[in-house]
């Protein structure tokens, strides 16, 4: 009897469909991740560069930013975001006032229309390193990247334009003690997005990180 039982409660058994669980949001999302300068260089993959068929267009920037509500675009929404002492917000987002530190040059800067927003690896540098395989909303989501406050700085137009395209080993910011932080942010956006580096980043990369053995860097890979 309780053979007869059993052999109908497996028969049930195997006759319901099977539940496959997704991943819930919070689980399938990367977890940000701290190493020591040093380490994080050493994984970043070495690679070639092409800019073979580059164009500044081909990453759409600046779109509605993180909140199309707010009637800014993503350059308005970080130098909002950015300021030591915030801007006032007028009617299309127009900023009046406001106080920002341009670290690359240690600078006070206001009002906002003398900024620039670097992307910290230039678009031209993601372009060389792997960007021109990504897809169109892929390259968009990259040159509006805000969902790391390392990927788009707020700095003096004139230290923008000083660094234009170039990657630590042929520039690094003018005001010496922020190298060390600069190095942190470059490796961070890299691992963030992945591309690789070429022979003479990496090893202007290694020879910072020598010289920075307490500088950590934060990232969390972009989705």
């Amino acid at each position: 009897m309780v053979t007869a039982v059993l052999r109908g409660l497996i028969a049930a058994a195997l006759a319901l469909p099977v539940l496959v669980l997704s991943p819930t949001p919070t689980q399938a999302a990367e977890t940000a991740e701290t190493l020591p300068l040093a380490e994080a260089v050493s994984r970043l993959p070495l690679g070639t560069e092409s800019r073979d068929g580059y164009s500044r267009d081909l990453f759409r920037h600046w779109n509605s930013g993180d909140d199309p509500a707010d009637g800014c675009n993503t350059r308005a929404e970080v130098l909002i975001n950015e300021a030591v002492e915030p801007p006032t917000v007028g009617a299309g987002c127009r900023l009046t006032g406001g106080l920002w530190w341009s670290y690359y040059d240690a600078t006070w800067v206001t009002p906002a229309s003398n900024l620039d927003i670097d992307h910290m690896v230039p678009l031209a540098e993601a372009w060389d390193s792997n960007a021109s395989t990504w897809t169109a909303q892929r390259r968009e989501a990259y040159a509006n990247d805000q969902g790391s406050a390392q990927s788009l700085v707020a700095v003096t137009a004139r230290s923008n334009r000083s660094k234009a395209d170039q990657d630590p080993a042929e520039w690094l910011p003018p005001s010496a003690d922020m190298h060390c932080r600069y190095a942190a942010q470059w490796v961070a956006t890299k691992r963030r997005w992945t591309p690789p580096a070429d022979t003479s980043e990496l090893t202007a990369l290694s020879n910072l990180a020598d010289a920075c053995p307490d500088q950590d860097v934060t990232y969390e890979p972009a989705l």
